[in-house]
């Protein structure tokens, strides 16, 4: 993370900005933040608005998600594809895919052996997906379909795991988004849900709260210069997107079992892990 000194300011002026930095950061600490704060409005997840900002950051996307997470969210994925290991022959579908990270993750874990379905409804996020596929030399195993994750054109009870990284907050009916993942699981299949969550353990969820909905926006924004304010979205809809047992519970009332959560970098990301029952 790097502060920019303005040095053509006076030292006085560059020490009333320090001391007022200062006094906010001892604020926030005195009364730590939470991603879950109220919002006095609800997030416009509406599936236009979703598709268009995704749509003004493609192209710098994968950037964005490598600096504002320090590289971490390469070992998010990581984890996910080690956690929910591929077995047996039938192929796995990855929603709300963006530019197919996940995907390709789990290409290299199962040695380029199934086939891998990749989804999105936003066509530019998908066009680079193509683009790294192809680079990876993964293009002839990994299909890029474009897609909404609320009516998926697939048939049911057909992957051996159906995966969301980072997505289905966007969904703009959670509910509908996770009976569409289970729908197309099949029976003693796996739906991964890896998703954004909050901190427990302080002081570092006084500061990571600070960043998140204070810091991180503006460099995100100042970077992708869309017009959606998409930066300024993201700890939005994180805020007001359930966790922990909440969510566990929705995937529950979906049709999972045996819902088990895994909290990652001290809880600012968790990964949860149900099991489509057999007949």
């Amino acid at each position: 993370m790097l502060l920019y000194w303005d040095t053509h300011k006076s030292s006085a002026s560059q020490a009333t900005v320090l001391n007022e930095a200062m006094g906010q950061m001892n604020a926030l600490i005195d009364t730590p933040p939470t991603l879950a704060d109220h919002v006095p409005t609800p997030v416009d997840k509406s599936p236009e608005r979703v598709r268009r900002m995704f749509g003004q950051i493609a192209g710098r996307y994968d950037f964005l998600n490598h600096l504002l997470s320090l590289g971490v969210d390469r070992y998010w994925r990581w984890r996910t594809v080690r956690r929910v290991r591929p077995e047996g022959s039938l192929p796995i579908l990855d929603v709300c895919t963006g530019t197919g990270d996940l995907a390709l993750a789990f290409d290299r874990a199962a040695g380029g052996e199934l086939h891998i379905v990749a989804a999105d409804f936003c066509h530019e996020m998908l066009g680079i997906g193509r683009q790294k596929s192809a680079l990876a030399g993964a293009a002839g195993r990994i299909t890029f379909l474009e897609a909404d994750a609320q009516s998926l054109p697939l048939p049911s009870n057909a992957f051996q795991i159906v995966s969301v990284a980072f997505g289905l907050r966007n969904v703009a009916d959670t509910d509908r988004g996770l009976a569409e993942m289970v729908r197309v699981t099949a029976p003693g299949g796996r739906v991964a849900v890896l998703e954004f969550s909050s901190p427990i353990w302080q002081p570092f969820k006084a500061i990571y709260g600070w960043y998140f909905r204070h810091l991180l926006p503006r460099i995100g924004q100042y970077v992708a210069r869309n017009s959606t304010a998409a930066y300024e979205y993201l700890p939005q809809s994180v805020g007001q997107f359930p966790q922990g047992e909440a969510l566990a519970e929705r995937m529950r009332t979906a049709g999972l079992e045996d819902v088990r959560c895994y909290p990652l970098t001290m809880g600012v990301a968790t990964l949860y892990v149900g099991k489509k029952s057999a007949p």
